[in-house]
């Protein structure tokens, strides 16, 4: 029986060493579809998931993560890609689904101006937010929404930094999903840190605009696999009501 969403939570740890008891590969990738439904900075989704069973790329991905533990024991190993790159793909995308989903007749006028806005902010908006040339029209863009910003206020994140950033958390959103997921059915998991990111890309065959977000080693915990009962600072020191 899959536990609670609470209780996966409670039972989720970083395992650092894992059994030689096999995982169902099928089971991996239904969690991976959990990690695609995370939430998403503007729907764009600008993330990949990597599921590597075969056992020459996982050896090899353990030498890029340094051999710790995590990684050479692991069964299987969930590579989150981050792919700023694809917001035009991914725009188009969102454009065609609404014109799809408001493709039907009379629409009242409510949702005609709902499909407008929708599609301008697609059209319009992400261009002007995402396009950039070296870093340097971001940049611009940065100092004048600063400029407007001294007036009203606005979105400021527009440098190419910024936008990474973006697509970052978005990935980070997913592989929570998916370790969250991954403790509902009792398999465990452990987010890698450590790792030489430019030979996993070359691993994988990853494109230049690919970025490594989380190497996630998988695999059932050994007594061992769990360094330590877990720590947490004092919940009212990070908790603010306002």
């Amino acid at each position: 029986m899959e536990k609670t969403v609470s209780e996966a939570i409670q039972y989720r740890r970083s395992t650092r060493v894992y059994t030689e008891e096999p995982i169902d590969s099928e089971k991996v990738k239904e969690c991976l579809v959990n990690a695609s439904l995370a939430p998403t900075s503007s729907n764009l989704q600008l993330w990949e998931f990597y599921h590597v069973t075969d056992k020459d790329t996982m050896s090899q991905l353990a030498k890029a993560c340094f051999n710790q533990n995590a990684a050479k024991t692991a069964q299987q190993i969930v590579v989150v890609v981050a792919r700023k790159d694809l917001w035009r793909k991914r725009a188009k995308a969102n454009i065609e689904f609404l014109n799809k989903a408001f493709d039907k007749p009379n629409l009242s006028e409510r949702l005609l101006k709902r499909k407008k806005q929708a599609t301008d902010y697609y059209n319009k908006v992400i261009p002007t937010i995402y396009f950039d040339v070296f870093g340097i029209l971001g940049f611009l863009k940065y100092l004048a929404f600063q400029l407007v910003g001294l007036f009203r206020p606005i979105y400021r994140q527009t440098r190419l930094s910024d936008m990474r950033i973006v697509a970052h958390k978005s990935a980070g959103l997913a592989a929570q999903n998916f370790m969250i997921s991954m403790a509902a059915v009792d398999y465990d998991t452990c987010p890698m840190e450590g790792s030489d990111t430019l030979r996993v890309k070359r691993i994988l065959n990853l494109p230049r605009g690919a970025e490594i977000n989380m190497i996630i080693g998988c695999g059932k915990r050994d007594e061992s696999g769990i360094y330590g009962p877990r720590f947490r600072v004092p919940f009212k020191d990070v908790y603010f009501k306002v």
